[in-house]
């Protein structure tokens, strides 16, 4: 569990860190020495021609996936983030707070979030090349692929592929590391910002941006509230609980264990000394695709389909009759119904359920929010009687879009940038722990359906 101490309450987090990792460094050392030859598990023929699900096989340390209690972030629910990492009753638990958990396993205080928000605002201005290649970039060109290119041109400002054509000795290698990784996130508001004026045109008249859609960071802001003033979305009388929002979605869109595809694809290429900015951009490629981070986006258009259905037979976004039938034939034609099911989990994803008791607080009589809640009263009973479905529960994309809609975000090939944009926080405090402890590059072994076919009927002999 995470230390509630708050010892070394005046150090930053890079000295935070570097005093947590010699102990680190050698737990890890004794620990593979005294077990490196522990046999964990096996591997059946079903998970290696199913993409290696449920193998065994990575070391992530932000977090650990439960099948029942869902994610946790070094030991703690997303319930007791939201109680440890905000304030009861006034505020969310910021992006920052979370980096900090994950990267050290300690709580921080407000004054030491305060100070990594400073940090991150500090670092946040983008190079002239990359305003300039994003201004170009076709206004259809879908804003994953256009996060992707500018988070590739940050290339050449990387620390690390500095230190490492300069021949700085490899452990000393995750403080270069360290500093990519907070530039990395400190540029992604501007770069978003950047992408949704370009693309969209802003919101509302973008606060801080100049004719070119430059933005200009809020040293005394947060995060989160630095992005939502990069997109230019404040909406009249509800800005801080638009901040709050942006604060709760990254937070608990950060990290998911390190065999999700984002996840595992930045380690991967990370393990190969690739920097971090070309790391996390093969990770948002992978990301981009509709069976990951798309699916928020796959979401919110299905359910904008079914609410017109709705409104043209003249009933309302509480009639589960007529959703429940809806549901049957989305399933019947062949389809899945967007944001329902998971590999892993086997309950309703409590991210899932803070994003409900937070719209549930605030606009409980919004349309989109009432078809959200009717949908979830009567979709697992129809997944249950459809019977493909392992998990008929809602996972965390189920409800994202709608509360960003709410607030005037409201444009879905946007919204995979945002999860892209949480990611980033996971991922890099991975790359930076296995930069420190010297992971090696990763490379599984790989066997032809002949081989496999060999090997398992020689076991089935043998029987």
């Amino acid at each position: 569990m995470p230390n509630l101490s708050h010892q070394w309450e005046s150090v930053s987090l890079k000295e935070a860190y570097a005093r947590n990792l010699p102990a680190q460094a050698e737990r890890l050392k004794r620990f593979k020495s005294e077990f490196g030859s522990t046999v964990i598990g096996e591997v059946t023929v079903e998970q290696a021609l199913g993409g290696m699900r449920g193998v065994t096989g990575l070391v992530w340390e932000g977090s650990v996936l439960d099948p029942e209690e869902g994610i946790k972030f070094r030991g703690l629910t997303i319930d007791e983030v939201r109680v440890s990492l905000g304030v009861a009753g006034e505020r969310e638990p910021q992006p920052e707070a979370l980096f900090w958990l994950l990267l050290t396993g300690q709580i921080p205080n407000e004054d030491q979030v305060a100070q990594l928000s400073r940090e991150l605002a500090a670092r946040g201005e983008l190079p002239g090349h990359v305003e300039t290649l994003l201004d170009t970039l076709p206004r259809d060109l879908h804003p994953m692929a256009q996060l992707s290119i500018a988070v590739t041109a940050l290339e050449g400002e990387s620390h690390f592929a500095r230190a490492y054509l300069a021949g700085v000795p490899r452990g000393e290698l995750w403080e270069h590391t360290y500093e990519d990784a907070l530039n990395l996130i400190a540029k992604l508001p501007a770069i978003a910002g950047r992408i949704y004026h370009n693309v969209f045109g802003g919101a509302q008249g973008a606060q801080g941006q100049g004719t070119q859609g430059a933005f200009v960071l809020d040293p005394q802001a947060d995060y989160s509230e630095n992005l939502c003033r990069a997109l230019g979305v404040q909406p009249d009388g509800e800005t801080e609980d638009f901040h709050n929002l942006m604060r709760l979605y990254l937070t608990i869109h950060a990290d998911h264990e390190g065999g999700n595809v984002s996840a595992h694809t930045t380690h991967l290429v990370g393990s190969a000394l690739s920097s971090p900015y070309l790391s996390f951009a093969a990770g948002l490629d992978g990301l981009a695709g509709p069976l990951h981070g798309r699916a928020n986006q796959e979401v919110l258009e299905w359910l904008l389909v079914l609410k017109g259905e709705l409104v043209r037979e003249g009933k309302t976004v509480t009639d589960r009759e007529a959703i429940r039938q809806y549901l049957w034939r989305t399933l019947n034609s062949g389809k899945v119904v967007p944001g329902y099911g998971h590999a892993v989990l086997r309950k309703t994803d409590p991210r899932f359920l803070a994003q409900r008791e937070f719209g549930r607080t605030r606009f409980p009589g919004d349309e989109l929010y009432q078809l959200v809640s009717t949908v979830y009263e009567v979709a697992p009973q129809v997944l249950k009687e459809h019977g493909k479905t392992r998990n008929p529960y809602p996972n965390v994309d189920a409800h994202s879009g709608v509360l960003l809609t709410h607030y005037g975000l409201d444009q879905p090939s946007f919204y995979t940038v945002l999860f892209g944009i949480s990611r980033c926080f996971g991922v890099m405090a991975q790359l930076i722990t296995d930069r420190a402890l010297g992971a090696p590059i990763e490379r599984p072994k790989s066997l032809s359906t002949d081989r496999y076919i060999e090997l398992a009927t020689r076991h089935h002999n043998k029987l």
